[in-house]
């Protein structure tokens, strides 16, 4: 991989194809611990239209789904959504999609966007792509929450701080409302700005 490029679809269908769960999602403690706090860290009880972006196999998506009224997750590796669909089967409100963002962001508006541990597969340039995608398909007064495992990876172009940084710095049309620095991960929730 070319540094400061994005990661491929390839890349990550390498990693599902030697280990159906490459992160431990299904099994290590950190894993449900920071997913409690991740669904801890939304005000509201229910989500009309909400955006997964990165769901991979679906443990977060089958959880995040009980506080929406519809749920888009997407992921770049089909071999991953094939094992969220199973996951995910009984829920018909939620929708699981191949998708390569930011080049195929959804046109739709959701009032809650979850980034979890995926921006810093981005390279910086797509990085601002991301975020203006995303901030376009917030509707106002919408949220989104972004988690990230802090400590320096060498596969990935960014860091998570990077990508939590990048945020911060539209507080124009993203609002900061909260933020957590965990030993190894961080959480920032940011609020659609009307303007």
């Amino acid at each position: 991989m070319p540094a400061g490029e994005s990661l491929s679809p390839g890349y990550f269908e390498r990693l599902y194809t030697e280990n159906p769960d490459p992160w431990g999602f299904e099994t290590r403690a950190y894993e449900r611990e920071k997913y409690a706090t991740t669904l801890a860290a939304l005000p509201r009880t229910t989500y009309h239209n909400a955006l997964e972006i990165g769901c991979s196999i679906g443990v977060l998506t089958e959880q995040l789904a009980g506080r929406c009224g519809a749920l888009r997750a997407v992921d770049v590796s089909e071999t991953a959504l094939q094992r969220a669909r199973q996951r995910c089967a009984r829920l018909p409100h939620v929708r699981l999609e191949r998708r390569q963002l930011p080049g195929e962001f959804p046109t739709e508006q959701y009032d809650l966007i979850l980034v979890s541990e995926v921006g810093y597969y981005w390279s910086a340039a797509d990085l601002v792509r991301a975020r203006q995608a995303i901030t376009d398909g917030l509707r106002p007064g919408g949220h989104l929450l972004l988690v990230h495992w802090t400590p320096y990876v060498a596969d990935y172009p960014l860091t998570g701080d990077a990508v939590h940084e990048a945020f911060l710095a539209v507080p124009d049309q993203l609002r900061h409302q909260f933020g957590q620095r965990h030993a190894t991960y961080r959480l920032d929730r940011f609020e659609r700005t009307e303007g």
